[in-house]
């Protein structure tokens, strides 16, 4: 049986991938029954359902299927009847698996918890990487993290311990590393509480990001709705060589398509180039594909995955998709929604900022730009790592150019830090003595956690509203995101650029040109870094930092103390009442850019995570106020004085009128935090009127209840003010594809009616009639007992 599976194989190796699997794929399963992780040694890939699956969809559409399109109609609950139109209809999905990180998990284990249901559905995984704040390095910044967040960490632990789930303790590693490294694999639909799981698509996995209330619907065995993704395609030619790296793919591609430009889909990269990137190159171009406000993005199967896969200890699921392979890469033919093509042999290295992931610039010409601009060239901190660049070959290319810098007597002139992306990930570079070259060059290694790169960083070298400069590795560099100053100027680049402009201390630096003077005082360029993109040893896996769930976890105790500043169980909220909502006062009119940072800032206010109440005191504190022009300042209609906009909404709440907020482009844009839909929805709000929403945060709104709505005309956000009243009339009829009418009541006696759109389906205006989408799960629960 053996010698005939392996002739098989030979076979179809042969005629690359000519033979039509499905007659044997069963077959192959059988012998071979591989795990999806070690860590769930009972719970196996499957592939024949997979196949069977785009097989009947290929049957129905008759045409070839991008790679995109084929992992995502191969996990359709329903793939004989669903109707499948690329940006128009709303898939019910089946993925695989879950993962939740710390900050995120709170919100979306009480909402499990308030499903009354006894354990997760699908394999599900918590990750305790966001609590952990920079401070003076690795060791003590964890165990002081341990200390403050105990009883964060304790309800974690002991939710997932009861309720089946795998838990991932602090110092562990940022999520998406975790993921890549073990959960990851080609063809696996991976949904995560965090924004940048896409980065589990440089393995060939459909992974995205998404609210907690979705997650919860898919740990409750639910079937997750996900609006029919367009796919982009980006053609790779040519080869990466030099400067050049993964990292300036994905800042090419942010400057083209912006910060927009990919929402409601699919980014697919494909073509000869490919095979240039490394796996967790690849990761890299996927993670930040969130950046472009992308469902997500994907790397067809190929080798150097295959690599991946073995030195990770995963050769059994490597030889699995090779034999499903055909199944892994897009048909020949396959049409895509736009195609974007990029030379990787004249791409030259990037950098983007500052304020906005997608101001692209060629690290040659920011210099000038940065002088042009008046913006400071004087780099005050370099900080590399993150879940975007924190590989093993990053590490390495950084060390590459510290390392002439120290045999020419030099060191960072300015500060600079590194963030390993996991324990494997630190174990192994501190073995391979790449953490040791950075140490010497001046870098301080930090914890096994996101840090800097989310506002993590008790940052001294600078007071608030000192205008400065900082150079990153990271993905998203909104204002004050990284540490609280709105002056920070905050620009994103590859691991090596990184490192050679804080050498230089420098913008105007350019490290293909310039020369730097050592110690003995000689002129020296620096070469562009060479590395090896996995370890010549196997990896270092380091401490032991996973909890596995008990077979049995109905004994376990879950406890939260009605008393606790850091914890708070959920109340449902409130049906709607079956009438027009009349006469709401506007809490805020936003002028501008408005992030889930704006909306629920991060830093010292991820303390607050799992207490919604708490955490509503940060509600929308760096939006600004277009009457104003000032961020945590509104007029209070009812005593017309102006004051903080948490404090103006509860006001509003007490007083028992209702509130809308209206947006401009792209309203909420940035990280998946839940807690920017929870908050307003718990201090009031019903609306959220903007001129387009991010994918994630419309979801997340439409989850709680709440209405979010687009200007049928944009150019309609100029008629109203924020001292004015809105009607939403007609919800009596409320239905899929039907405008809303909006009343708008100016103070001087006058109405105007504008339109609405908006993108609910049945099943998401049920959510809003139930009060939330956790409110219809239990009428449903309640209707099937």
């Amino acid at each position: 049986c053996r010698v005939a599976a392996l002739t098989l194989s030979s076979l179809q190796h042969a005629l690359n991938g000519g033979i039509r699997r499905y007659h044997v794929a069963p077959v192959l399963s059988q012998r071979a029954k591989v795990a999806m992780s070690h860590f769930e040694p009972n719970e196996y890939i499957n592939y024949e359902k997979l196949e069977k699956n785009i097989n009947i969809v290929r049957k129905r559409l008759d045409r070839p299927l991008t790679l995109s399109e084929k992992i995502v109609y191969g996990h359709l609950d329903d793939p004989a009847k669903q109707e499948i139109e690329r940006g128009k209809t709303y898939l019910r999905l089946r993925p695989d698996r879950v993962a939740m990180q710390d900050a995120t998990a709170q919100m979306a284990m009480l909402q499990f918890i308030s499903s009354g249901l006894p354990k997760v559905a699908v394999p599900s995984t918590i990750h305790c990487d966001h609590l952990i704040e920079a401070q003076s390095g690795g060791e003590k910044d964890l165990r002081r993290a341990k200390d403050i967040n105990q009883e964060v960490y304790n309800f974690l632990a002991t939710a997932g311990a009861k309720y089946g789930v795998g838990f991932w303790k602090p110092g562990s590693g940022i999520i998406h590393q975790i993921i890549l490294e073990n959960y990851s694999y080609p063809g696996v639909m991976l949904i995560g509480t965090d924004s940048h799981t896409p980065n589990g698509g440089g393995l060939g996995g459909i992974c995205i990001g998404v609210g907690g209330a979705d997650a919860v619907d898919v740990m409750a065995g639910i079937p997750w709705e996900l609006k029919c993704p367009k796919v982009i395609g980006v053609k790779l030619t040519g080869k990466l060589s030099g400067w050049s790296s993964p990292k300036d793919v994905i800042l090419k591609v942010a400057g083209i398509l912006t910060v927009k430009g990919g929402t409601g889909a699919i980014i697919e990269y494909h073509g000869p180039g490919v095979d240039s990137i490394s796996c967790t190159g690849m990761a890299t171009i996927c993670n930040m594909g969130a950046e472009i406000g992308a469902t997500t993005s994907i790397f067809p199967y190929n080798e150097r995955m295959k690599k991946y896969l073995g030195k990770t200890g995963r050769a059994d699921i490597a030889a699995l998709a090779d034999e499903f392979k055909q199944h892994l890469v897009p048909d020949s033919g396959c049409q895509y929604d736009q195609v974007i093509e990029i030379n990787l042999s004249e791409l030259k290295p990037h950098i983007n900022g500052p304020f906005t992931p997608d101001l692209a610039h060629p690290v040659s010409d920011i210099g000038a730009v940065a002088e042009k601009e008046g913006w400071p060239v004087d780099i005050r901190v370099g900080l590399i790592g993150s879940c975007t660049n924190s590989s093993y070959e990053d590490m390495g290319r950084s060390a590459a150019v510290a390392k002439q810098a120290l045999a020419h007597g030099l060191k960072c002139k300015s500060k600079f830090t590194i963030t390993p992306g996991s324990e494997q990930i630190r174990a192994t570079i501190e073995r391979d003595g790449y953490a040791q070259i950075l140490r010497d060059v001046g870098g301080l290694v930090l914890a096994n956690a996101c840090g800097p790169c989310i506002g993590q960083w008790d940052r001294k070298d600078i007071k608030k509203g000192e205008k400065n400069t900082i150079v990153t590795s990271y993905n998203r560099n909104f204002t004050g995101r990284n540490d609280a100053n709105p002056e920070t100027h905050a620009f994103v680049t590859s691991p090596e650029i990184v490192t050679a402009l804080s050498i230089a201390g420098t913008l105007k630096f350019n490290p293909e040109t310039d020369y730097l003077t050592g110690t003995d005082g000689k002129k020296f360029k620096l070469e562009a870094p060479d590395a090896d993109e996995l370890p010549k040893l196997e990896f270092d896996p380091g401490q032991d930092t996973y909890q596995y769930p008990p077979k049995d976890g109905s004994g376990q105790h879950v406890d939260v103390s009605p008393t606790s500043q850091r914890l708070q169980l959920l109340e449902p909220f409130d049906k709607w009442d079956g009438k027009d909502l009349e006469d709401m006062l506007i809490l805020i009119k936003v002028k501008g850019k408005c992030t889930t940072d704006h909306i629920s800032a991060a830093g010292p206010w991820l303390k607050f995570r799992g207490h919604l109440d708490n955490i509503s005191n940060n509600l929308l504190i760096g939006a600004i106020n277009i009457e104003n022009g000032k961020a945590n300042s509104v007029r209070n209609a009812l005593t017309q004085e102006f004051g903080p906009v948490p404090d103006t909404a509860r006001y509003y709440k007490k007083m028992g009128v209702k509130w809308a907020v209206i947006g401009d482009e792209n309203y909420g844009e940035g990280s998946s935090r839940e807690h920017a839909a929870l908050e307003p929805r718990h201090l009031g709000g019903r609306v959220i009127i903007t001129k387009s929403f991010a994918r994630i945060h419309e979801t997340n709104l439409k989850k709680q209840g709440l209405l979010p709505l687009t200007f049928a005309d944009p150019a309609d956000y100029n008629k109203i003010h924020p001292v004015d009243k809105l009607s939403i009339v007609g919800l009596a009829d409320f239905a899929p594809g039907k405008p809303l009418k909006c009343i708008i009541k100016h103070p001087n006696g006058s109405q105007e009616t504008i339109m609405l759109n908006h993108t609910f389906n049945e099943s998401q205006i049920e959510w809003f009639q139930a009060g939330s989408a956790l409110n219809r799960m239990k009428e449903l629960q309640q209707k099937s007992s």
